[in-house]
């Protein structure tokens, strides 16, 4: 991985057609400002580009690690990351305390800042760096958690704009915390009734606790909600009747040996019990399935740590860092104190297939051209000039709108009050049937309402979604030809912070239509409501404000064609033709590798106690070891095919203590192979509980040495174990790039197989078929066969 840049998706992850197109164009980056003191102008909300090419914060800043985004009440989007030495490429070689980008189209990004300096960082963190940002914003001000590892919890910081000034609110845990983790890798979540939590957990466990109702301490009981090797960076939204965890486990930042993977559960309560898309609870000892995104083999490893975004049109974006294989550290920095991985802000489409969430398909990170996402309107506006240019007055009280503004939004609009007969200020540019239209509400007077307009040809012919401050309620109507089909009510919950903001959305599809009331987009809405309105009502027309009795007010009021969601995952890979020359059902009772001419031979064996007959390969595991400088145990080999393959094997293997483990390996030395095998790892702060895990791992030199000959080993997490698992290694010869691509995949009944990220290595050398059984002696895997297969 020594090399130029790679510009393709690894051939092991098929593209899905049209829907996942990589397109021909590059957008160009904003030029970066070099800190806080050296100010850009902002960027213009409504902006749009045509296409992205990841990092998106290339020439802005070097690497952005855990990212966490919002969309401001200004209508730009505001991005925040780990404390990190952004500016390395400028010739700084201190960090920013983290530090703050900003956009108008989440494709070009200025730096805006940093939460902290050195000189403003609260004197209690004893100067701790500081991780893993999660915005949100509640109640007129943001609030910025983050973690504080150096004080062994998390704090709050708040501010009335997204860039600041940032007000110190202390730690947001008690201690001990109640979690028998890590205190890290936090993030806010608000249930439909108005209840906050607060997950966070790192180092094997994630855990969640309700939030106080001013959101800045945790309170009550702490319920642990997974567990799994290096499990953490938790982030949970509500969709459709379920609570889908997201986070990332294996290693974030190890280089080009970092294993890092988003995964996700999902749940009916917001404390669990999350399950994997295979029924495995995420508490669970074992490894998981439920795939989000994973190294694919292009330029990008270690792919986590994810936000979400949703742009104008109601496509998710999964916000995440990813690390450019060509490049995979940056420079000593601090002095030479710190030796951190590259791990610039990526983003790409978040499809939602049968109920589970899923990177661009599943062909995961992109790394050539790809459709931004939709961040102009076809109607609607911002107020941002401060006049009704471009809107049209209607109903009651035409005269009584204006534009004021205020330091966090800016322009907005204000409906004096309308009476009991309501007041509408609509656009007059025109948005399509199938619509998304979303603003900025808020009611500052009792018994007033605030509404958003939407397919609006007149006052007796359109939807609106209201806020109701006197029924403390989200309505709905539909009216076609002056004849409502009916108001439809969802209550909001207790405490609902009428003077403030809150994110009004609408998607009509056809004659079903869908609104959620947000604080911030964030996809935890504190009310839903879905309906069917009149055929007549799915029409084409205005977006706009509504106002009824006093106090009305909007903001950031748009429309735009409704996206198409993506329906269809990319297809997993398929084995070809059997391949009986480097496959053996192991049907005889002669050792393989024991005899001459036996296509097997052995590296530091044969093993004791290993037997064959009866249709399989019977192998005590050892006390030894293949790891680093460390290597004894045996490993069983023969010839592989050229080109690409697929190996496999049926495996009963049944380990019941730390480190013992037995499986597959692609193995051209010692200290250059890949394997994937069944293994027992001790859970951190786990009271001697033990994970039974499906280990995908590579051994091989540290591009990034001179000469690159340090020898390093990492593993990927596949989907969950058990007594009897199927195990395959897909294998590509990247001939363009000179490069073995090996694909794990688990299966635990044969049929149904859950496939992990993409390893990638240079071509040194040729690579064997191989078996192992090792680490510690005292149990035994049985192999049933092993079949290899064209492709």
């Amino acid at each position: 991985m020594t090399r130029t840049q790679r510009t393709r998706t690894g051939r092991l992850f098929r593209l899905a057609g049209a829907c996942a197109l990589a397109l021909g164009l590059t957008t160009g980056v904003l030029p970066a400002a070099h800190g806080a003191d050296e100010p850009q102008a902002a960027p213009q909300a409504g902006a749009q580009a045509a296409t992205y090419t990841n990092p998106v914060s290339a020439g802005t800043v070097d690497t952005f690690p855990d990212p966490t985004m919002i969309r401001g009440k200004d209508g730009l989007w505001y991005a925040y990351g780990t404390q990190n030495p952004v500016f390395q490429s400028k010739g700084e070689d201190g960090e920013r305390i983290l530090p703050i980008l900003r956009s108008a189209d989440l494709v070009h990004w200025n730096y805006a800042g940093e939460v902290f300096t050195p000189a403003t960082q609260p004197a209690w963190q004893g100067g701790s760096r500081l991780w893993a940002p999660d915005i949100r914003y509640f109640d007129g001000h943001y609030s910025l958690y983050y973690s504080v590892p150096g004080a062994g919890t998390v704090a709050i910081a708040t501010a009335p704009t997204p860039t600041g000034p940032w007000t110190d609110g202390g730690s947001v845990l008690p201690s001990p915390s109640g979690c028998p983790s890590g205190n890290i890798d936090q993030a806010q979540f608000t249930d439909t009734d108005g209840q906050p939590y607060l997950y966070w957990g790192s180092y094997d466990t994630i855990c969640v606790a309700k939030l106080s109702p001013d959101r800045t301490r945790t309170q009550g009981a702490v319920t642990q909600v997974a567990k799994g090797r290096r499990v953490e960076g938790g982030f949970t939204v509500h969709r459709g009747g379920y609570y889908y965890l997201f986070y990332s486990d294996a290693g974030c930042c190890s280089g080009a040996f970092s294993g890092y993977q988003v995964k996700v559960g999902r749940a009916t309560s917001p404390t669990g019990p999350f399950l994997d898309d295979q029924g495995t609870d995420l508490n669970a000892l074992t490894s998981k399935a439920g795939f989000v995104a994973g190294a694919n083999g292009n330029r990008w490893i270690g792919p986590g740590h994810n936000g979400i975004q949703t742009d104008l049109a109601g496509q998710d974006w999964l916000v995440y860092h990813g690390i450019p294989s060509e490049a995979p550290d940056l420079a000593p920095a601090s002095g030479g104190t710190l030796n951190l991985s590259r791990r610039p802000l990526l983003i790409d489409r978040l499809d939602w297939i049968n109920g589970w969430p899923v990177l661009r398909a599943g062909a995961g990170p992109s790394d050539t051209a790809q459709t931004a996402p939709v961040t102009s309107w076809a109607a609607g506006g911002t107020f941002d000039d401060r006049t009704l240019n471009g809107w049209r007055a209607e109903g009651a009280g035409t005269a009584g709108w204006s534009t004021p503004t205020e330091q966090d939004s800016g322009g907005y609009a204000v409906h004096a009050d309308s009476g009991t007969v309501p007041a509408h200020l609509v656009s007059t540019a025109s948005a399509p049937a199938n619509v998304r239209a979303e603003a900025e509400l808020r009611v500052t007077a009792a018994g007033g309402s605030a509404g958003l307009d939407l397919a609006y040809t007149g006052t007796g012919d359109r939807v609106t979604a209201w806020l109701d401050r006197g029924r403390n309620a989200l309505v709905t109507e539909a009216l076609v030809g002056g004849v409502s089909n009916g108001e439809q009510l969802t209550a909001l919950p207790a405490g609902f912070t009428w003077n403030t903001w809150h994110t009004v959305t609408a998607e009509l599809r056809g004659t079903t239509l869908t609104v959620e009331v947000s604080h911030d987009r964030l996809h935890d809405p504190v009310a839903v409501q879905q309906r069917t309105v009149p055929a007549g009502a799915a029409r084409s027309g205005s977006v706009g404000l509504a106002a009824r009795g006093p106090g009305a007010a909007g903001d950031n009021t748009t429309a735009t064609a409704l996206y198409t969601p993506v329906t269809a995952r990319v297809a997993d890979p398929a084995p070809g033709a059997l391949l009986p020359a480097y496959s053996d059902e192991f049907s005889t009772t002669t050792v393989p590798g024991t005899t001459a001419g036996s296509p097997w031979s052995w590296v530091r064996g044969p093993a004791a106690g290993v037997t064959a007959g009866s249709g399989s390969l019977t192998w005590p595991t050892q006390t030894a070891e293949l790891y680093l400088g460390d290597n004894t145990a045996a490993v069983l080999q023969r010839p592989a095919p050229a080109g690409d393959f697929t190996v496999e094997t049926k495996m009963v293997f049944a380990p019941g203590q730390s480190a013992q483990q037995a499986g597959l390996v692609l193995y051209e030395n010692d200290d250059r192979w890949f394997k994937l095998v069944h293994s027992v790892l001790p859970l951190a702060n786990g009271n001697g509980a033990l994970l039974q895990v499906s280990e995908f791992g590579k051994e091989g030199e540290r591009p990034t040495t001179t000469p690159p000959t340090a020898v390093a080993n990492a593993p990927m997490f596949g989907g969950p174990t058990a007594d009897t698992l199927w195990l395959r290694l897909v294998h590509h010869l990247d001939t363009a790039h000179n490069e073995h691509e090996v694909r794990a995949a688990t299966s635990r009944d044969g049929v149904t197989w859950t496939y992990a990220g993409v390893w990638t290595q240079t071509v040194k050398g040729p690579l064997t078929i191989g078996l192992v059984s090792m680490n510690k002696a005292g149990a035994t895997a049985r192999f049933d066969y092993l079949r290899t297969y064209a492709g």
